[in-house]
């Protein structure tokens, strides 16, 4: 089986600007582009499942155009992490002492004061990647933090628990990568 990771065009956001839940549009152009170049690539039979964020619902909406005959839906288990008060926010603008306390109890700490702990993130995209087995090649149209959690994920890890256990390395706005994962 094999799981296509895509991870949506480049958002209409400013830079240094922290959006996991901000449902931000993406870039139209850029988002043509991704779903063109994909659909040539994609498996007859393929599922699509993406965020329903709107910058990964328009990438669903594109491909759908060029390759009508997938399955499509989306699953609210494929959001970017809650990052609570700090959405919309600078990350130079969130306080140091914030950014300290999500460190050092990096599997617990709810960032943004009401936002979600990597724990519960990790959860909520494991509860996701569990339910892949057996279904055949699919694609989720999906954010960065959720393509570093599957990757986490197809090596058997379920838990962080300190910050520089987090993989630095995602897809760039409208690439994507494919993992071969085990079929039952």
């Amino acid at each position: 089986m094999k799981l296509w990771l895509l991870r949506h065009a480049q958002p209409l956001v400013g830079a240094g600007i922290c959006y996991g839940r901000l449902d931000v549009a993406a870039d139209a152009d850029a988002t043509a582009e991704c779903a063109k170049a994909l659909a040539a690539l994609l498996p007859a039979g393929t599922r699509v499942i993406s965020s329903p964020l709107q910058r990964c619902e328009q990438l669903m909406h594109a491909l759908h155009a060029q390759k009508p005959n997938l399955t499509y839906k989306t699953d609210a288990r494929l959001q970017e992490m809650d990052f609570g008060q700090w959405e919309g926010r600078a990350w130079q603008a969130i306080g140091q002492a914030e950014l300290e306390a999500w460190t050092t109890d990096f599997a617990n700490y709810r960032v943004g004061h009401d936002g979600e702990s990597v724990a519960a993130f990790m959860a909520r995209v494991s509860a996701a990647f569990d339910a892949l087995q057996g279904q055949g090649d699919t694609l989720w149209i999906t954010h960065a933090g959720v393509i570093r959690a599957v990757e986490l994920l197809a090596q058997g890890i379920r838990h962080i628990g300190q910050a520089g256990q987090w993989p630095l390395d995602a897809p760039k706005y409208g690439q994507w990568r494919a993992l071969a994962l085990p079929i039952g």
